[in-house]
């Protein structure tokens, strides 16, 4: 009885797996493989060797992995400190760190432009001072920022969860045993919160990885990332077939990180 119960309340769920999950990737993959006859082809997917799309991709990672270590280095320390302090400002301040993921992203990323242009906000605080102007916009500089301030919100919180999960029987034992803080931090903070920092890391490469929006709007342009030229493929020359390949290229990453997380998860459930 309980079986049937269980099965009837997750059938919602099933239909939408399959409607917006399962469906879109079987025609993602049917795009990838064929050309635009419908022959199975594997030149879009092989079309990743260019030198056009083999650079976009590296500079697609090196943002990522840049963006991701940048936000690891910010959320930790923050997380770090939210569990030290009362209740209340905890809440306060996970707010304000939360509170931009309630903004759509696009006008987020634009409010970004109008503060680090020739003219904006942050050149014209500089120049009242009397500081030479910090010229950045559509440069690397800037979509870093922009992927630093985006996504460091996915870093913030499986972290937090983690660490203040940890029972503070073990940190308080620790420190009756004479470890200083770096020595818990190491052997017992560290430990048990990586679970968290695997899913933070992967809730942040991942959208890095194939963001193109905010390499649009705070590159101007200048530089492609792989999102880039995968949304010029569909929007601009409509070729589904090439888009596809190269997302497929992207999938494996994204599965991968998937493989990564739920093998943590196991972890620390187990």
């Amino acid at each position: 009885m309980n079986e049937r119960r269980n099965s009837f309340l997750a059938a919602p769920y099933l239909v939408w797996s399959i409607g917006f999950i399962l469906i879109p990737l079987i025609y993602i993959l049917y795009f990838a493989f064929t050309d635009a006859s419908g022959t199975f082809t594997i030149g879009n997917v092989s079309a990743i060797i260019s030198y056009v799309n083999i650079r976009a991709l590296m500079l697609s990672i090196l943002f990522s992995i840049a963006s991701t270590f940048i936000c690891l280095l910010l959320a930790y320390p923050l997380c770090l400190i939210l569990t030290t302090v009362t209740s209340s400002s905890s809440a306060f301040l996970s707010l304000i760190f939360i509170l931009p993921m309630w903004m759509n992203s696009l006008l987020r990323t634009f409010a970004w432009q109008n503060i680090l242009e020739r003219k904006g906000v942050i050149n014209g605080i500089l120049l009242f001072l009397h500081l030479p102007p910090l010229y950045i916009i559509n440069k690397p500089p800037a979509i870093l920022l922009g992927m630093v301030y985006d996504f460091l919100p996915f870093m913030v919180l499986p972290i937090y969860n983690s660490v203040s999960r940890i029972d503070k029987d073990l940190i308080n034992a620790g420190r009756d045993l004479g470890a200083d803080y770096f020595q818990i931090l190491k052997g017992i903070i560290w430990p048990l919160s990586l679970p968290g920092v695997i899913s933070g890391i992967t809730m942040v490469f991942v959208p890095s990885l194939t963001t193109f929006v905010i390499s649009d709007i705070l590159g101007g342009g200048k530089i492609l990332l792989i999102g880039n030229v995968i949304e010029q493929l569909f929007t601009q020359d409509s070729d589904w077939n090439a888009g596809a390949g190269l997302s497929a290229i992207l999938m494996i990453f994204i599965v991968f990180s998937m493989i990564i997380t739920a093998k943590y998860d196991r972890e620390d459930i187990s």
